[in-house]
């Protein structure tokens, strides 16, 4: 079951754009664990969207001038290979920019940080998964 949470500053997302993000970051993750695009597997694909107030997000102690995103994704480990790994950071970096309008020049404000989980270490209700 991969997790993935968004955190971005306020106002960096229209409600469109957030919609249409959280499905192409469902898509992407997905993809990239070459699970099947079923509602079963979209509906274990949980995305957390954190939105901060203006000035919660810095970049050298100040308040970012332009929105800068962060998006951790954690999957089962040994789900993404090095190469599915590459291939997500890739493809969530363009929706994340499509959606907030940031060029691509401009990728740095887009980081995404993949962690992975050993078996054993997952718990759902109730239970080791």
């Amino acid at each position: 079951m991969p997790f993935m949470e968004v955190t971005y500053p306020q106002g960096a997302l229209t409600d469109e754009a957030r919609e249409r993000l959280a499905d192409e970051l469902t898509t992407a993750l997905l993809r990239a664990e070459r699970a099947p695009d079923t509602e079963f597997f979209r509906s274990i694909t949980w995305l957390y969207l954190h939105e901060l107030p203006a000035g919660a997000v810095r970049a050298a102690g100040r308040p970012v001038d332009a929105p800068t995103f962060r998006l951790e994704a954690t999957t089962p480990q040994g789900a993404l290979s090095d190469r599915r790994r590459k291939e997500f950071v890739a493809d969530a970096t363009r929706a994340v920019r499509e959606a907030a309008g940031i060029p691509e020049e401009d990728g740095l404000r887009i980081w995404v940080l993949c962690k992975e989980i050993p078996e054993g270490s997952w718990g759902a209700a109730g239970q080791i998964v």
